[in-house]
């Protein structure tokens, strides 16, 4: 185990545990291979939702509905989430792990979100974006529609393994419009007008944003 392991290993050793059925959810994730958040995005988004108290989240990319129901069961299962979720795969578990603990507070919207996105109205205090990554850039517009002023937005995966740091040439060819586009969307992150955001290292990199008062 390498130092910085051991370190994270700690960190995760001084959280508070997770209840029981949520444990069961992201353990089973684990072993069908469905990728979903790290211990230390979980642990962001724990202390985010508990600290801002948003009434209204809304999530872009669902998985088997893991990182929805951890916001939800941090929140002091008060909070409204409006979740969207594209693979079909996913969707029954996600839908069954749902209905099954959060009592009708967390609603799936199931497709892509570029055509749902644009149909929604409401206006959310915290959203968190774990979709397809190289769309990222064109999702933005949408969701800062949909974000309210003094919002929070978070992105998760931003790093790339890494990858985001490297030259262009030094990735995988197949990998090269993710990684262009990766990095199109981290410099328009920072450069936006609306947004204050600051990248963070851990897990495998997120961007915290919050779109400023008018």
């Amino acid at each position: 185990m390498t130092r910085s392991e051991r370190t994270a290993s700690f960190i995760e050793s001084l959280e508070s545990p997770y209840p029981d059925w949520l444990t069961e959810i992201e353990n089973r994730a684990v072993e069908d291979d469905v990728p979903i958040i790290r211990k230390e995005t979980a642990a962001l988004l724990r202390f985010i939702v508990k600290s801002r108290k948003p009434e209204r989240i809304l999530e872009v990319g669902t998985a088997t509905g893991f990182s929805a129901l951890l916001m939800w069961h941090a929140s002091g299962e008060s909070v409204y989430i409006d979740t969207i979720e594209k693979y079909e795969k996913r969707i029954p578990q996600a839908r069954m792990n749902l209905d099954m603990h959060a009592r009708g507070m967390i609603k799936l919207y199931e497709g892509d979100a570029a055509d749902i996105l644009p149909e929604l109205s409401e206006q959310y205090d915290m959203i968190f974006m774990d979709a397809a990554k190289g769309q990222y850039l064109n999702f933005l517009p949408q969701v800062l529609r949909l974000l309210k002023c003094g919002g929070i937005l978070i992105t998760d995966n931003v790093l790339q393994e890494g990858d985001v740091t490297e030259s262009r040439y030094a990735v995988c060819r197949r990998d090269r419009t993710i990684h262009g586009r990766m990095r199109d969307y981290l410099y328009e992150l920072m450069n936006n007008d609306e947004l204050e955001s600051v990248i963070l290292s851990g897990g495998d990199g997120m961007a915290v944003s919050i779109k400023k008062e008018r």
